[in-house]
């Protein structure tokens, strides 16, 4: 059962060719066998996934039910989960128990899914590798001596073991697409307002967006058609129509204009790695698209204005963590200030730490001009460029890393070579704008991603120009051998 997509599962819970209650048992094994390998999960739900999977064989029996109903899925940890603890991979909120879901997941449950768990995950989706977890780091499936990615890492790694089906995950600056390139899934980051970002715990509030990581694209667009939507409670929400992305994923590629990105293939790209992503190209190419070459100039900037702007954001948001209404307190306080500084010295791992006194410094007097207002017009210019880029091509295609997985550990001492490994997927984050991961070879033996890129609110061209390439290959069903 688990080699199967979350789409076949659908369909065979469905015609009741099997019941919600044995998929879940059946992931439930496997999720218990491979924690102590791959520590995918922070918390497992068990006893409430079996209740709720019963109520979905009840659902389906009377010919009733959502969407999803029944299948197994599970939650990156800071999507807020009434009942169950959201501890955003930190020391901060480690026994915090929300009062309610997150937007998320409320529609998600309602279209009948059924949460096994909460997923691992950068400690306040702060990291690349997903080692800076107060719970440990994530191991990639396909080599458990390397990362999974990160911030989603817990997600793409339970994914790719086919632990779950699907799970949500979020995106700051490449949070769902680098762990879905390094895990060998797929994994996609709606237009900014797209998906609701209510009770979904914030690192960066103009970046931070919801998506999900799934093994295939259709997978994929069969989920977010659950999530997206308007919502009153997300002052960011957009509200505009959300197509059938199911019904667009069959539409033929002939005369689809693809843009190549230019600095993408640049001299820090490895060899192996490119190869993967050319011979995709020439997929399309074969599925009718035409191909051609893109430049976007200011792109090399974005990782030094992302790490402006999103320690800025950070520095803000998480000033609320101090020790008084909910979260991590120190013991025998002296009096406040020491309440404050213990509380969150205690709370707060070295790599947030390091982003909130960046945020902080960066959004100080006499320095607010010189770097923050400065990023912010840089971005401007990223976004101007992608919108020159989209009024000649389609989409923008090329390499989702710099390389494959690194070696746990390999770069935890160096913050500004972990910082660069996201140079091909932050441009996307500053501009707002949808882009997506997918399987597309493996370089020396391990996976390739290819990212596409879309205009605002295009995840049905994307979600499409996936589903055909997937019809033409199966790195997306390739599992590793460890959980084969």
């Amino acid at each position: 059962m688990y080699r199967q997509t979350l789409t076949q599962l659908a369909a065979d819970l469905r015609a009741r060719r099997v019941s919600s209650v044995e998929l879940v048992r059946a992931f439930l094994a496997r999720i218990e066998a491979s924690q102590r390998d791959l520590n995918a999960f922070v918390t497992v739900t068990a006893e409430q996934a079996l209740a709720q999977a019963e109520a979905a064989d009840r659902a389906l029996a009377a010919g009733r039910g959502g969407a999803l109903e029944g299948v197994p899925f599970g939650h990156k940890d800071l999507f807020c989960t009434a009942g169950v603890r959201t501890t955003c991979g930190s020391r901060m909120l480690k026994q915090f128990i929300s009062p309610y879901d997150a937007t998320v997941v409320s529609r998600l449950k309602a279209a009948g899914a059924v949460m096994l768990g909460k997923l691992n995950m950068d400690e306040f989706a702060m990291g690349s590798s997903n080692e800076t977890s107060y719970f440990g780091p994530v191991r990639n499936p396909w080599n458990r001596a390397l990362v999974p990615g990160g911030s989603s890492g817990g997600s793409a790694a339970a994914v790719a073991a086919r632990l779950l089906p699907a799970a949500t995950a979020t995106d700051t600056g490449g949070s769902i697409r680098q762990p879905a390139a390094f895990c060998g899934v797929t994994g996609i980051k709606p237009t900014y307002g797209r998906v609701s970002r209510y009770g979904m715990i914030a690192f960066a509030s103009s970046l931070d967006q919801a998506g999900v990581i799934a093994a295939s694209a259709e997978d994929a667009a069969r989920v977010l058609r659950e999530m997206a939507g308007f919502d009153p409670r997300d002052s960011t929400s957009v509200d505009a129509p959300v197509p059938d992305y199911l019904a667009e994923l069959d539409q033929p590629l002939a005369g689809l204009k693809i843009g190549v990105l230019k600095e993408f293939f640049d001299t820090g790209l490895d060899a192996a790695y490119e190869r993967c992503v050319r011979e995709a190209l020439a997929v399309f190419e074969r599925l009718g698209a035409s191909v051609r070459e893109v430049s976007l100039p200011n792109i090399p900037l974005s990782v030094p204005v992302y790490y402006v702007v999103a320690p800025a954001e950070c520095s803000s948001n998480l000033a609320r963590y101090d020790g008084v209404r909910f979260g991590h307190r120190c013991a025998e306080a002296h009096d406040l200030e020491d309440l404050y500084k213990r509380s969150r010295s205690e709370g707060f791992g070295a790599e947030v730490k390091r982003r909130i006194m960046t945020g902080t410094y960066v959004l100080s007097a006499g320095y607010y001009d010189a770097y923050y207002l400065k990023a912010q017009r840089v971005r401007r210019l990223i976004a101007a460029d992608f919108a020159r880029a989209f009024g000649e091509v389609d989409l923008l295609m090329g390499p989702t890393t710099p390389t494959p997985a690194f070696e746990l550990g390999a770069k935890v001492a160096d913050p500004i070579t972990m910082y660069l490994n996201d140079i091909y997927t932050i441009g996307a984050n500053l501009a707002g704008l949808p882009a997506m991961s997918v399987p597309c070879g493996f370089a020396a033996g391990l996976p390739a991603g290819l990212q596409i890129i879309g205009p605002h609110f295009a995840e049905a061209r994307l979600l499409n120009a996936a589903h055909r390439y997937q019809r033409e290959t199966d790195w997306h069903l390739r599992i590793p051998e460890a959980y084969a």
